[in-house]
């Protein structure tokens, strides 16, 4: 008998794994929506639709292993982190879809102020640590020149094998977007490949925008994950991100 895992849960979706399918379950059917009709779009490795039956949506198990895990040291060569800043170009160079991406900049900027409100008032980091963050993150707040974007280019997202993207896996946050942002979440708590990704992107990639980009979305983070039982304090997450962040002045 196949044994089901469970990828991921909490109250707005949930991702199991039977054998080589993925069962993904959402409560926001736009989002599935999205996540089809992206991958119908983008120029690169995909996971293969088997049906749809919402809230259901099965997907073939793409091969090889995750680029990274957050907190963890990666396996993967610098060819690999250079290949999945090829595909990310390749992605932000084809045609945006016709629909916007899920960012809103004037509602992320007001949620960041109360995230940062929130971070201080509740001791999980110290005053200084967050208000540096938080003038950091400025530069990820900008709309930029919209481009084809994955919305939550997760290292965990990305698949390898060898030194090949073999496949690029959970679209529902795709749209048009700022490119440096994706490759943000790419390379968020893997500083250490930023070079590889960007020798692999091209250099008019913005390292101080993607720098931003991390402390922005640490600070987005920390509450929403302690709240549906992740630890944003594990060594190498997202109390990291910002205290290193906040260590380079």
């Amino acid at each position: 008998m196949t044994e089901i895992e469970v990828v991921v849960a909490h109250s707005e979706r949930a991702t199991l794994r039977a054998g080589d399918v993925f069962l993904k379950i959402d409560s926001v059917q736009t989002r599935i929506d999205v996540e089809v009709e992206a991958m119908a779009l983008a120029p690169i490795p995909t996971p293969q639709v088997l049906w749809r039956n919402p809230p259901v949506l099965a997907l073939a198990a793409v091969p090889g292993t995750a680029l990274g895990r957050l907190g963890e040291p990666s396996d993967a060569s610098p060819a690999a982190w250079a290949a999945a800043g090829a595909a990310a170009r390749m992605l932000h160079d084809a045609p945006p879809p016709p629909w916007p991406g899920g960012r809103n900049l004037e509602e992320e900027a007001s949620r960041l102020d109360d995230e940062c409100a929130w971070l201080i008032a509740n001791d999980v980091l110290p005053a200084d640590v967050v208000k540096r963050n938080r003038r950091i993150a400025e530069d990820a707040l900008r709309p930029g020149a919209p481009a084809f974007t994955h919305g939550d280019l997760q290292l965990t997202h990305v698949f390898v094998e060898g030194d090949e993207i073999t496949g690029v896996i959970d679209w529902s946050e795709a749209g048009q977007g700022d490119p440096m942002y994706d490759l943000a979440t790419l390379t968020l708590g893997h500083e250490e490949h930023l070079a590889d990704v960007v020798a692999g992107y091209g250099a008019d990639a913005e390292v101080e925008v993607i720098r931003a980009g991390w402390s922005l979305r640490s600070l987005l983070a920390i509450r929403w994950l302690a709240e549906h039982g992740f630890d944003p304090a594990l060594p190498g997450c997202e109390v990291d991100v910002l205290m290193s962040a906040a260590s380079r002045g």
